[in-house]
């Protein structure tokens, strides 16, 4: 167990050296995410709470977390009580989870898909975090559509090589994107992966922002 900063903040987060630790795609999400003081607010795969604590710096209405491990849950619980934020946190899954429409929802979820070769060396907390084994992108969509209020945003971040799967599943679902911010690895070719603000209802222009590069 460690004790970490949120990047950017004075806000502390316990993490599990076993499970999912916060990474640049935290940072980023958490940084690109916009909320309103009167806003209710979902992050699906809360994980230790990471983007709950960015959430709450701009005092929304609500805080809900849920996530598919009661250890996760527990973890995020601690880093609540220990920064003084209120959040309201579940153990379930998205596929059954119940509430009334939220103004923003925020996912850092599971980049792969499964094939015959995935996540065979990795813990269960790291194969369900890394991999489409519990939450596919199209079961992520549909359920975001079902939680978000019209009008409502939803924030994410996914591998930029999946761009045309997101693009396809966010016009069958009814959304439109607002905006992109491409990030970058100086040590590599291409984008490795992007931000994303998702909106629910009529948007027609894309904003494409200045990119992130991730210096090592």
């Amino acid at each position: 167990m460690s004790f970490d900063y949120l990047p950017e903040t004075t806000l502390e987060i316990k993490q599990r050296k076993d499970m999912f630790r916060m990474n640049s795609d935290t940072h980023y999400l958490g940084k690109f995410l916009y909320v309103k003081e009167d806003e209710s607010v979902l992050d699906i795969g809360c994980n230790n709470g990471a983007l709950l604590l960015y959430a709450s710096l701009f005092n929304p209405k609500t805080l809900v977390g849920i996530d598919y491990f009661q250890e996760a849950i527990s973890l995020a619980e601690e880093n609540m009580k220990h920064n003084h934020v209120d959040a309201v946190l579940v153990h379930t899954k998205i596929q059954t989870f119940e509430y009334a429409p939220f103004d923003v929802i925020v996912c850092n979820p599971p980049f792969f898909k499964v094939d015959e070769n995935s996540n065979v060396n990795e813990s269960e907390y790291l194969r369900i975090a890394r991999h489409e084994e519990m939450l596919t992108l199209r079961e992520l969509f549909v359920h975001v559509r079902r939680l978000l209020k019209d009008e409502g945003r939803f924030y994410l971040v996914h591998r930029t090589m999946r761009l045309t799967e997101i693009v396809e599943e966010t016009l069958k679902n009814g959304f439109k994107i607002k905006r992109m911010k491409p990030i970058y690895d100086e040590n590599k070719e291409h984008s490795t992966s992007c931000l994303f603000e998702i909106v629910k209802g009529k948007n027609n222009q894309v904003l494409v922002e200045k990119p992130i590069f991730i210096t090592r």
